[in-house]
């Protein structure tokens, strides 16, 4: 009987460990794509839970609108609106004038102007006294954008139409009609234009404000101290029958001519 060669045991004994070293190999890489395909899907699944917590719903909901240029006699003006489910939740001013004085006007201005946007949910905004251009200019594209936005049929809510609809106060659509701003005709005066526009619901005026007044100047003075009173006098008086604010006259006649143009447009 012949006895095994030592090294033909030592070949067959290699040939043997290099097979069982393939056949491992050949199997680690179906366990590897199994297992990051599992870390795959759980982690889109991770993702996809974060993006869209209700399904996507609540991003379906925000849009964003630009309002148009307006031209103003220290630069333009652009607002840009973000909305969400049908109400303005943040405005800004995507142009603004600068360089110069215009730089601390518009710092000292458009953040308040874009503040009332939001809580006004109009154009119907208060000018902030000493950017009176910048402020009628925020107010032309804001009121370009709300347009915009209602074209798109993204119509906004005021605070107290949402707080009815809420309670269940508002009967349908004839209430959150009532609420209408009116705009009245450019009144010219000797120092510069007014414009009034007013804000009527249930046949009384809520609020008035000057879209356009003189500037510039004595006459930014002026404005200052004659609007506030005159936009007060207006929604107390509910008419065009108020007292002239005494060191503008020039002012308060154009404002009252503006004011019973809109009463007039706003059916008396």
């Amino acid at each position: 009987m012949k006895k095994s060669h030592p090294i033909r045991r030592v070949l067959l004994a290699s040939a043997a460990t290099v097979s069982g070293i393939v056949l491992l190999l050949s199997l680690k890489p179906a366990t590897d794509s199994t297992s990051a395909s599992a870390q795959g899907a759980a982690a889109q699944g991770t993702a996809a839970a974060q993006e869209s917590p209700q399904g996507g719903a609540a991003a379906a909901g925000t849009s964003t609108v630009t309002g148009a240029v307006a031209q103003t006699q220290y630069g333009v003006v652009q607002v840009r609106l973000t909305v969400a489910n049908g109400k303005i939740t943040k405005a800004e001013a995507v142009q603004a004038p600068k360089g110069g004085t215009s730089d601390q006007k518009t710092a000292l201005s458009v953040p308040k102007l874009n503040q009332e946007a939001v809580a006004t949910q109009s154009a119907d905004i208060t000018s902030v006294t000493g950017a009176t251009y910048t402020s009628t200019g925020y107010k032309q594209s804001l009121q370009s954008a709300i347009d915009k936005m209602k074209a798109a049929g993204a119509n906004t809510a005021s605070p107290s139409q949402s707080s009815a609809a809420g309670s269940g106060q508002a009967s349908g659509s004839g209430q959150a009609a009532q609420a209408k701003t009116v705009t009245g005709n450019v009144a010219t005066t000797e120092y510069g234009p007014v414009q009034v526009r007013i804000t009527v619901a249930n046949g009384k005026i809520t609020k008035a404000d000057a879209v356009q007044a003189p500037s510039g100047g004595l006459s930014d003075q002026k404005t200052a101290l004659a609007i506030p009173k005159l936009n007060q006098e207006a929604v107390a008086a509910g008419s065009a029958t108020i007292d002239s604010v005494s060191g503008a006259t020039y002012t308060s006649g154009g404002y009252k001519q503006s004011l019973q143009s809109a009463l007039d447009k706003a059916g008396g």
